[in-house]
């Protein structure tokens, strides 16, 4: 028992003298706790939505407020014709659209039938169907109001007359069918690339000092730059073959339609894996030894990417102090870029602003790695 206390203190010892490993154990879970029990949240509120009111009468503006005051929806805009709300869906400014046909008011109030469609962003298949559930108990307690209130002043007394309905029509673009497998298999290609890439970069790079090598690439003739990028390289050609096979794989075996272009979406990869790149460059540079930057890599960088993304969770269902945070995480870009290429089928005239952000913050992080990098060598 004397061996193995000796042991157990030897460790103990070691691991108060990594004074870089003591945030990474003690900090990091703190942080995670505080921050993932916001940002981790199923629940499906404040939905943008875009509202279409070809009636515009006094029921379907109580209808709208009752859709605003019950928190699970927000008027983000407006348009004349339901054939526009395409494009708000598109771009992600709105999730969902409410047309409320011609005479709808007059039809509820007498007694018929008030048309009232739907139009949900389907590549979010779980939000999307919480979101019709939400639509379709509002509008019928819209119109059982309605009916009562009709009853209350005598407008409904008669046998003959039948209590108005609404006739929702849900109309979901983009994943029809709502199959939860469309929006998660194209975020394995996210995942893996993150974990592929910035794992190996950090480990790469770090496993040459262990090892005593990268004092023997110090001694030789070549140039910071040149071993940069002969580190990065062959992990950046690895995940290219990721994208070729993740997507194979995503459209033969799981059926998951590619609607976008194939080239587009392997252009706006490589932007994301200077980002990816970047990072594991710069954890590289901070820790001393393959476990420290196993862990920085994956606490630090992959861990709150993953869940403050919108990969997994919906970014409208955290508060509004992390949603400003998740502007700043890579991965939200690109889980934009995949979702929208594979199921949208976007271009680069909608994809334009997460390109660029991808290539600022790859740039950035690939500059501040290599000035580290490059002062090691020196």
């Amino acid at each position: 028992m004397y061996v193995l206390w000796r042991v157990i203190v030897k460790e103990l010892l070691q691991i108060r003298r990594d004074r870089r490993m003591i945030p990474v154990i003690f900090v990091s879970p703190v942080v995670m706790i505080v921050v993932f029990g916001f940002a981790v949240n199923t629940d499906v509120t404040d939905v943008p939505m875009v509202l279409v009111d070809q009636d515009r009468s006094v029921a379907s503006r109580d209808l709208v407020t009752r859709f605003v005051r019950s928190g699970y929806f927000e008027v983000t805009g407006a348009e004349e014709r339901a054939e526009d709300v395409d494009r708000w869906l598109v771009t992600s400014r709105a999730q969902l659209g409410l047309v409320i046909a011609p005479g709808f008011g007059s039809a509820l109030a007498s007694g018929r039938t008030a048309a009232l469609q739907v139009i949900v962003d389907g590549s979010d298949a779980a939000s999307a169907n919480v979101a019709l559930g939400y639509a379709g108990a509002l509008a019928q307690a819209f119109a059982a109001e309605a009916q009562a209130a009709r009853l209350r002043s005598g407008a409904g007394e008669a046998p003959f007359r039948q209590p108005g309905q609404i006739d929702l029509q849900p109309r979901v673009l983009y994943n029809p069918d709502l199959k939860s497998r469309w929006f998660y298999v194209p975020a394995v290609l996210a995942m893996v690339l993150m974990v592929m890439t910035m794992l190996l970069s950090a480990m790469g790079v770090v496993r040459e000092k262990e090892v005593g090598t990268m004092e023997q690439l110090i001694v030789t003739p070549i140039r910071p730059w040149q071993l940069i990028v002969g580190k990065l390289a062959p992990f950046a050609l690895i995940g290219v073959v990721q994208v070729f096979l993740i997507t194979a794989v995503a459209v033969l075996g799981f059926r998951v339609p590619l609607r976008g272009s194939f080239p587009l979406l392997l252009g706006l990869t490589l932007l994301f894996l200077l980002v990816t790149l970047g990072v594991g460059l710069l954890v590289s540079t901070l820790v001393q030894n393959q476990q420290q930057a196993m862990m920085a890599a994956a606490f630090l960088a992959m861990i709150p990417m993953v869940y403050l993304s919108g990969l997994i969770f919906p970014i409208e269902n955290m508060p509004r102090a992390i949603q400003l945070v998740t502007y700043a995480i890579p991965l939200r870009y690109y889980a934009e870029i995949i979702r929208g290429v594979f199921l949208r089928g976007s271009g680069m005239s909608v994809l334009w602003p997460e390109a660029i952000a991808l290539l600022a913050m790859g740039l950035g992080f690939l500059g501040v790695a290599a000035l580290r990098f490059r002062k090691r060598l020196d």
